[in-house]
């Protein structure tokens, strides 16, 4: 959902530089990329071990600052796990939600009138009804799989074979699209899926293990692709 359906309004830049300001911490936005690439990544590895909806408040808090942390290095800033847990407080107080991106309605609704299935998987604490709702997409999404529904989480082949089952597909006939190597590349192939990754911020421009896009508008291309390769 995450990087691939929508993204944050305000920027994450825009967050960032509010809540650092509180505590003279100067981000550049290439920064905030590079920050949030990694954490994203150390996010995977960690909900591998333990999903974050499994873990205890205190937990969970410890997580979030050395997240945070993580994000601030790519800033060039080091910074006290209690400080990064301070700037991360902050963070929750400012107002922002999730948007999707201006090429999802165009690029799934082409996609629904080819009569293909559309699907969401995600790595997330509540429904995938629920997900879809609020960002005003389930009109354009036949089937949401969250990993509090699959008992599972990306990169567990379990939660794209649950995706697979609801929409009653075979994995010959599925291609998963995510923007993380790890969780969402990994799994789906894996899972015997073929998979596309998109890249919108440019954070893996050499990636060659599938397909790479940086626009969701880019698939249906790559889904011809794949169509006359079979």
């Amino acid at each position: 959902m995450y990087g691939t359906l929508a993204g944050f309004e305000p920027s994450r830049f825009d967050v960032q530089t509010t809540a650092c300001a509180d505590f003279g911490i100067k981000l550049t936005p290439v920064g905030i990329l590079t920050g949030y690439a990694s954490a994203d990544e150390f996010m995977v590895k960690e909900a591998a071990i333990k999903p974050l909806g499994h873990r205890t408040t205190t937990e969970r808090e410890s997580f979030f600052a050395e997240y945070e942390r993580i994000v601030l290095r790519g800033s060039g800033i080091e910074i006290s796990l209690e400080t990064a847990r301070q700037v991360w407080d902050r963070i929750l107080q400012i107002p922002y939600k999730l948007t999707p991106f201006e090429d999802v309605e165009p690029t799934l609704t082409h996609i629904r009138s080819r009569g293909l299935i559309t699907g969401m998987i995600s790595n997330i604490d509540q429904g995938g009804e629920n997900v879809i709702e609020e960002l005003g997409i389930s009109h354009l999404i036949d089937l949401a799989i969250t990993s509090i529904e699959a008992g599972a989480t990306k990169p567990d082949p379990a939660i794209f074979l649950t995706a697979l089952s609801k929409a009653g597909v075979t994995r010959e006939e599925a291609v998963h699209v995510g923007d993380q190597p790890s969780s969402d590349i990994k799994g789906a192939i894996k899972a015997g899926i073929k998979a596309i990754l998109i890249d919108r911020d440019g954070n893996h421009p050499e990636y060659s293990a599938c397909p790479r896009i940086e626009t969701l508008s880019e698939v249906p291309d790559i889904l011809k692709i794949f169509k006359n390769n079979l």
